[in-house]
C-alpha cells in the first residue's frame, strides 16, 4: 500500500536548561526554553482497517512494541476506540542520544499524523496530554510552539525568540539522560527565574558540566565550536549548537569543522515545520 500521508518530525533545541530541585517521584523540576529546527526526521503512514499497528522500519537495539512511535499509535488507539490500525515507515536522521528529541518528536508526529489519518477528533489538549506519557518532552512537540517550559517539561508558556540560523554538531556518542540526571554532581538547586530574563538571553545548562566531565567528545566539540561562537548543549544529549546570522556563516564554519565533527546546519524555527505542514493539508 502507498504511503497516505508524509509527515516531519523536527529537530528542538533547549536554549537554556536550568534544574530546580528533584520531586519525590524522581522526576526533577526545570526550567526549559524549547526552538525548533527545519531538519528531522520523516513519516510515513498508510491506513489499515484491521487494527493493526505496524512499524516497517527497525531501529537498532529497539524492540518494535518498545518504539515510541507504536507506542503513540496505540495509546490513540486505546484513548478513542478506534477499530484503524497504520502501516508506518520511518527515515531516521536525527542521532539518538543527541539530546534534540528524536524519538520524542517521532511520538507526536505519529499522534498528530495518526489524528488526522483516522480522523478520530482528539483535540491538541488531549494529545499534549497523552503525550506526556510517553515522555517529557513530547508535549512541546505536539503544540508546535517555541516554548518556556517549567514543571517536567510540560507546562508550556509560548514566546517568541529570534530565529536564527543554527550549526549543530553531532559527536558519536550516545548520552544517557538517566545517567546525566543521576549524577551527584548535577546541580539541583538553580532558583526559579521569569520567562523574560530567559529571553533576554539567560542561556546555562545545569546539565553540561557533567556531560562535558563524562564525555570527552562532547567537551571537545563545545570547545571547537567555541572559537566562532557561544557553544552550548541541547538537553540532556550529546549535540552542541551555536546561533549565527546567516545561512553562508553557519556553513562557513561547519565546512571548516567539517573534517573533525559532523554536524549540520538548520534554520530555528518559532512554528514547527510539523505543524506548518498540517496546516497546509
Amino acid at each position: 500500500m502507498n504511503p497516505t500521508l508524509t509527515l516531519p518530525a523536527p529537530a528542538k533545541l533547549n536554549l537554556m536548561l536550568h534544574i530546580l530541585g528533584r520531586r519525590p517521584d524522581g522526576y526533577h523540576e526545570l526550567q526549559t526554553l524549547f526552538q525548533f529546527l527545519d531538519h528531522g526526521d520523516e513519516l510515513d503512514f498508510a491506513l489499515r482497517t484491521d487494527g493493526v499497528v505496524q512499524l516497517h522500519t527497525e531501529i537498532a537495539d529497539v524492540p518494535h512494541d518498545s518504539n515510541l512511535i507504536v507506542k503513540a499509535a496505540r495509546q490513540l488507539q486505546a484513548l478513542t476506540g478506534t477499530t484503524l490500525g497504520a502501516d508506518i515507515w520511518l527515515r531516521k536522521v536525527l542521532p539518538m542520544g543527541g539530546g534534540i528529541g528524536g524519538g520524542s518528536s517521532d511520538a507526536a508526529t505519529t499522534l498528530l499524523g495518526l489524528n488526522h489519518l483516522w480522523q478520530t477528533g482528539c483535540s491538541e489538549d488531549q494529545l499534549a496530554q497523552l503525550g506526556l506519557c510517553l515522555g517529557a518532552d513530547v508535549p512541546v512537540f505536539v503544540r508546535g510552539h517555541a516554548a518556556f517550559a517549567e514543571g517536567v517539561g510540560e507546562k508550556l508558556t509560548p514566546v517568541e525568540l529570534p530565529e536564527p540560523w543554527f550549526l549543530v554538531l553531532v559527536p558519536q556518542v550516545s548520552v544517557s539522560t538517566a545517567e546525566i540526571f543521576s549524577d551527584p554532581l548535577l546541580t539541583r538547586d538553580s532558583a526559579p527565574i521569569k520567562v523574560r530574563p530567559v529571553l533576554e538571553g539567560n542561556s546555562r545548562n545545569d546539565c553540561q558540566p557533567v556531560v562535558e566531565r563524562r564525555y570527552p567528545d562532547v567537551r571537545n566539540a563545545l570547545n571547537l565550536l567555541n572559537k566562532f561562537t557561544e557553544a552550548r548543549l541541547t538537553g540532556t544529549g550529546s549535540c552542541v549548537f551555536g546561533a549565527f546570522p546567516s545561512k553562508a556563516e553557519a556553513d562557513r564554519v561547519s565546512h571548516l569543522l567539517a573534517d573533525t565533527l559532523s554536524g549540520f546546519v538548520a534554520k530555528g524555527s518559532n512554528v514547527s515545520m510539523l505543524h506548518r505542514k498540517l496546516q497546509s493539508l
